[in-house]
């Protein structure tokens, strides 16, 4: 009996000593630069605004002759991309394709369109200077969070199953 009480404790002890999973949903975008359907003058650059923090961006900018516009990589800083246009874009509607994986692991994407209107009126804007801060933080998803729960139950189905052996062992 004490040693089942004691491997109740222990089980205890350990759900306890896990920190919380996280809720298994894929993100969602909140917001863009241009908005969805707006009619702007040229951008310098394209930012999304999801729910969640996101990792793995991608942003592809094209025109309506499939031309493409993005300059470099697209840039995630926990819940915002980012991605640089190239040059002055010419008036025109331009389509944003976008994919990024959520902190499930889970690859969401979309795509809008908005068009730019005058924009040789428009003064030009530079493009963003890379950060010299600290990288944005990566997220391992919960697949990590899982495994320790896995293991923690794992060794608390163990310290009960050798438990129930040594009481049979003495019974015998």
């Amino acid at each position: 009996m004490r040693r089942g009480l004691a491997a109740l404790a222990l089980a205890g002890t350990a759900a306890l000593a896990l920190p919380p999973a996280p809720a298994q949903a894929h993100t969602t975008l909140r917001s863009s630069d241009p908005a969805a359907g707006a009619t702007v003058a040229a951008p310098s650059a394209i930012t999304l605004t999801f729910a969640d923090p996101v990792m793995v961006p991608q942003v592809v900018l094209t025109d309506g002759d499939g031309g493409r516009h993005e300059a470099g990589a697209a840039r995630a800083v926990d819940a915002k991309v980012t991605q640089a246009v190239n040059g002055t874009l010419p008036n025109g509607t331009y389509r944003v394709g976008w994919r990024v994986v959520s902190v499930d692991g889970h690859p969401v994407s979309g795509t809008f369109r908005f068009t730019v209107k005058d924009s040789t009126t428009a003064a030009a804007a530079p493009a963003p200077a890379p950060s010299t801060g600290p990288a944005a933080k990566a997220s391992s998803g919960g697949a990590a969070r899982w495994l320790w729960v896995g293991l923690a139950a794992g060794a608390v189905a163990l310290v009960a199953g050798g438990a129930a052996l040594a009481r049979r062992s003495r019974a015998a």
